[in-house]
């Protein structure tokens, strides 16, 4: 009797639900249940038999719909996604429903008008994946629909699902499908990482000294890079948590803003040879507190609270992961302090190098063994007499000397590793250069700062292609950048000859007034707008007037004489001295 009542078929399922579901019912349960029921009546149940589906079963805050096709299935998810969105228009923020989507073709038992198998489960399990208003399928479902359908999918990889022997091939539909309602889809969310993603915001100093302020952002800093070492999990770069820096914004909006799950977000107060450290972290989708504690301890154990807090916060997330390498840290808190103030002084202008390069050598005699700080001066010192007008010698000989010594005292510190590639990479040393931005990328994975770096010598190497995805990587890790990402991407625009982006991206206010003034010029000028070329170019000199094309062109280090033609041609358009 039981074969006669089960029968299996293949089919495509798509299962559904509501992203924080229980915290939207402890807000406003009637209103939520009300709001859910309208969708399924006004939303859901229309795009079911256009697409000749069948719902399943509705549970509370999830659905589960069978289809006879991927395609129809998929095209289903992507309109309801779409009209989900159009509905939330004009809501608060902890009003507005999403979704999570996952879809799945596979064999499933029927048994009395209810579905079962693994069929049911990878479509589930793939729900579970997706981040708010986003579509997860798997492979099965991909393969039926990639030539078919007008949209772009993402590949994350196999993934691991519960229940089910073999690894899953999961791919997410892109963004801009659900979001063509809004036209370019700018303000569309960032696509949450298959990986935990957590942004650390920067902790409130609550000392009675504003002075501190620079110590609670360096402790911040901190425990991002210590962080960003785990390579089990996905963090935001420091510039892009710090872009909201007092400003009161609820957590759920930032999270959306910076594509993360996770928000950390603490206070310190140092006074009296003591530090106290709150800290607590939080789940933004659903609404919930993972973990909260506070540290009292001496102010010389603050590198061990650091230590303290990311393991806390890695084993929170993601279990036990391996652990980073320990890092080199300062032995006198005197130069930390220094070292810190010199951090914000960087890649921005000759003034800022001049401070930073003096904070640094007071930190280095406090300190001599301290690694951040020797790569920090090499940095400054390369940027000097590269692109700031500065003394070739003796700043060119120090920059690899300092760069080469942090390594040495620090050899599992990224930032160590990628400032001593992209020195070496501008002394033409390229092998070397590559293997420091390959050491750099395998210690830390999430290192922005290397991602964009490393886009300079790949569009000298004559692979701009390759450097726009450098950027594009480093943009999503640090949505907030300093100008010098733009820099970046407007380079390797020009040298792909896509002129107008470059023009857009140079123009951006971060980068706008910056050396690369000298690339909106050239970009200007092959776009046949000269007039505008040579304003752009003179207002270049105003602040290099020692630049010259020539010396520029022996500078640079070129694997592709072609393209330093290019370059060499632009620059000539645009009216910049020879």
């Amino acid at each position: 009797m039981a074969e006669e009542r089960a029968q299996r078929r293949l089919a495509a399922i798509m299962a559904a639900d509501v992203v924080g579901y229980s915290r939207l019912i402890e807000l406003d349960e009637r209103g939520t249940l009300a709001a859910l029921k309208e969708r399924r009546k006004e939303i859901l149940e229309p795009l079911v038999r256009q697409h000749q589906g069948r719902i399943v079963k509705v549970m509370g805050d999830g659905v589960l719909v069978e289809f006879a096709s991927a395609v129809n299935a998929v095209t289903c998810a992507v309109e309801f996604q779409r009209r989900m969105a159009a509905a939330n228009k004009g809501l608060a923020e902890g009003r507005q429903i999403l979704l999570r989507v996952g879809i799945n073709l596979g064999d499933v038992v029927v048994e009395g008008g209810d579905l079962y198998g693994n069929g049911v489960i990878v479509a589930v399990r793939l729900q579970g994946i997706a981040g708010p208003g986003e579509v997860c399928v798997s492979g099965n479902v991909y393969d039926q629909v990639k030539r078919r359908l007008d949209c772009g999918f993402e590949e994350l990889g196999l993934q691991t699902i519960k229940n089910v022997t073999e690894p899953v091939a999961v791919y997410r539909v892109e963004s801009s499908a659900m979001w063509e309602h809004q036209g370019s889809g700018e303000n569309a969310p960032l696509p949450l990482p298959i990986k935990p993603s957590i942004a650390v915001l920067p902790f409130t100093n609550m000392s009675n000294d504003p002075e501190q302020e620079v110590f609670v952002d360096g402790l911040t800093e901190d425990l991002i890079t210590d962080l960003s070492r785990t390579s089990g999990l996905f963090v935001i770069a420091s510039n892009s948590s710090f872009a909201y820096k007092g400003r009161h914004v609820d957590v759920r909006r930032i999270a959306r803003e910076l594509g993360v799950r996770y928000v950390l977000e603490g206070s310190a107060r140092r006074a009296a040879g003591r530090v106290r450290i709150n800290a607590q972290l939080i789940d933004a989708i659903e609404g919930d507190h993972l973990w909260a504690e506070r540290f009292d301890r001496n102010l010389e154990d603050i590198f061990a609270v650091q230590d303290e807090v990311t393991a806390k916060i890695v084993e929170a997330l993601a279990g036990r992961l391996t652990a980073a390498p320990a890092r080199n840290r300062p032995t006198n808190l005197k130069a930390y302090d220094l070292c810190v103030r010199a951090r914000a002084l960087g890649l921005q202008t000759a003034s800022a190098a001049r401070e930073a390069i003096f904070l640094l050598r007071r930190a280095i005699a406090l300190d001599p063994d301290y690694a951040e700080a020797r790569r920090l001066l090499a940095l400054n010192l390369w940027l000097s007499w590269e692109f700031w007008d500065q003394a070739t010698d003796p700043n060119r000989a120090s920059a690899i000397a300092e760069a080469q010594k942090a390594v040495a005292l620090d050899p599992n510190d990224a930032g160590n590793r990628w400032v001593l590639g992209i020195i070496l990479g501008h002394e033409r040393r390229w092998a070397e250069s590559d293997a420091e931005f390959d050491a750099a990328l395998k210690l830390d994975p999430n290192h922005a700062d290397a991602w964009a770096m490393r886009a300079d010598l790949i569009v000298m190497n004559g692979r701009p292609a390759d450097a726009i995805e450098h950027v594009r990587k480093a943009l999503r890790l640090n949505p907030h950048p300093p100008g010098w990402y733009y820099w970046m991407l407007g380079q390797a625009q020009y040298a792909i000859r896509d002129y107008a982006s470059a023009v857009q991206t140079l123009r951006r206010p971060e980068t706008y007034r910056a050396t690369s003034r000298r690339l909106l010029a050239a970009s200007l000028a092959q776009l046949g707008r000269l007039e505008e070329a040579r304003t752009e170019a003179q207002l270049f000199m105003m602040n290099n007037p020692n630049f010259t094309i020539r010396q520029w062109s022996a500078s640079q280090p070129f694997r592709d004489e072609d393209l330093r033609r290019h370059f060499v041609k632009g620059y000539r358009m645009a009216g910049l001295p020879e």
